[in-house]
């Protein structure tokens, strides 16, 4: 995505140099703000459930610590108040805009919210905050209040799933995005941060939270060794196996993909080096950057919806493996995630009836595609294959939710270990990234565990 970035990599090396120098713009001791009524992530739903929202999607503004504030919201188009919904906060970069996030840029929609809205296929909350001089100081913890205030308001309208809450950003908003994750632990169930570094605190930081960190080798502008710092305190936290994992070489023009091995039940840490600069939409084999062609968006989807909805991870250590138990890196893209299949030696149960929807993005060489399946017979189906025929031309570069193989021609799907339990009438999403030669069409011939699915 094309942001100024020369200009904006200065602005926010200047930013670093001030925060380094002088400790301002780090977090007090204390929390000023009260935390939202649902801070302990045990309900599933939020009082807004079965409520006819006043909220619309669009610009917003609000009274937090003595200011008024901006921020963006995105509500599904199909919005259904009985169903808790995923929520994602996106933080800006410095000098960069809510309005930025929220339309994509000059990426355009493809990009919105770091290209996860157009995955999310209408399941998922998106907002947008504004921060304060286009950046995220978080003077007095006011950035973390206005989280605070805006995510309550959100909550007492929208039905929102307590344990589906996110946060991400790049650069200043990554910062922003790692404070969350040291302040809110109970709050949000995992975070992103592209490119970010400790510029907007670190109040508290000593219990775990689900955590993906992106970073360039040659970041020029907040070095990747910032990056490994934030890393390094949640792979402590959450009892994670230390290591160095493996990064790319500069010159290879790839990325590096790590699943840290021993956490916490619940709490994985992950890691992905890329050959690049500071940006958060590198392109393998390319210098280059495109919100359109980068791997980013599918990863962190992929790392976001790996989390089952309505339960909360234990505080307490486990010994059992982390939800990407992963013990090496692996280089990606894949045509397969990292996390594990099922260990079920094969499906078992349903009757396998079945109905799919399929949701195709495409843009010049590349597409993405959100599928929705739908179990319709009378009993449950535990471990699934989803068979399908790719068009010709067509390629799949990374997926979530389910392992692919082969990556083209006629493909089949497996569930993962979190997902691989279908009730009757419920419906479980995978999708993929996928490169094309001009068709951009659906897959036919799909079928569930060798039975033929009606497709919608």
């Amino acid at each position: 995505m094309k942001l100024r970035q020369r200009s904006i990599f200065t602005a926010v090396a200047a930013a670093a140099l001030l925060v380094l120098a002088s400790g301002r713009m780090a977090l007090s001791d204390s929390l000023g703000a009260a935390t939202p009524s649902s801070a302990s992530a045990v309900a599933a739903a939020t009082s807004g459930c079965g409520k006819t929202p006043t909220l619309r999607s669009g610009s917003q503004t609000i009274t937090t610590s003595g200011k008024s504030r901006s921020w963006i919201l995105r509500i599904p188009d199909n919005y259904d108040n009985n169903r808790p919904y995923r929520l994602i906060f996106a933080y800006h970069w410095l000098n960069g805009t809510a309005q930025i996030v929220d339309s994509g840029g000059s990426d355009g929609s493809v990009w919105a919210y770091y290209g996860l809205k157009q995955l999310s296929n209408n399941s998922t909350i998106f907002i947008a905050p504004q921060g304060i001089n286009n950046g995220w100081g978080n003077s007095n913890n006011e950035d973390l209040t206005f989280t605070d205030d805006v995510l309550r308001l959100v909550e007492n309208d929208l039905c929102v799933d307590t344990t589906q809450r996110f946060a991400m950003g790049w650069s200043y908003g990554g910062s922003m995005s790692f404070a969350v994750a040291c302040a809110r632990p109970t709050i949000f169930r995992a975070v992103a941060v592209y490119s970010g570094a400790q510029l907007s605190g670190c109040n508290g930081g000593t219990q775990p939270v689900a955590y993906m960190g992106i970073h360039g080798t040659h970041d020029s502008v907040l070095n990747i060794s910032m990056g490994r710092q934030l890393r390094d305190k949640f792979v402590s936290n959450n009892g994670c196996t230390p290591t160095s994992p493996r990064e790319p070489a500069q010159g290879s023009l790839t990325h590096i993909i790590t699943n840290y091995s021993g956490c916490r039940a619940g709490y994985p840490v992950v890691w992905a080096a890329f050959d690049g600069d500071h940006t958060p939409s590198p392109n393998d084999g390319s210098t280059s950057t495109s919100g359109a062609r980068t791997w980013t968006s599918a990863e962190v989807w992929k790392f976001f919806t790996q989390f089952q909805s309505g339960t909360s991870p234990s505080p307490s250590p486990s010994a059992s493996p982390s939800a990407s138990p992963s013990a090496s890196p692996s280089a990606s893209p894949s045509a397969s995630p990292s996390a594990s299949p099922s260990p079920s030696a094969s499906p078992s149960g349903g009757s396998g009836a079945c109905r799919v929807s399929a949701t195709v993005n495409a843009w010049n060489e590349g597409l993405t595609e959100q599928i929705a399946i739908t179990n319709t017979g009378s009993s449950t189906v535990n471990g699934w294959s989803l068979t399908f025929t790719l068009p010709g031309g067509q390629t799949i570069t990374n997926g979530w939710n389910a392992t692919y193989s082969p990556s083209s021609g006629q493909v089949t799907a497996r569930n993962m270990s979190y997902n691989g339990t279908i009730a009757p009438g419920s419906t479980t999403e995978i999708g993929f990234q996928a490169t094309h030669t001009g068709n951009t069409g659906k897959p036919t011939a799909i079928s569930l565990n060798g039975n033929p699915c009606t497709i919608a």
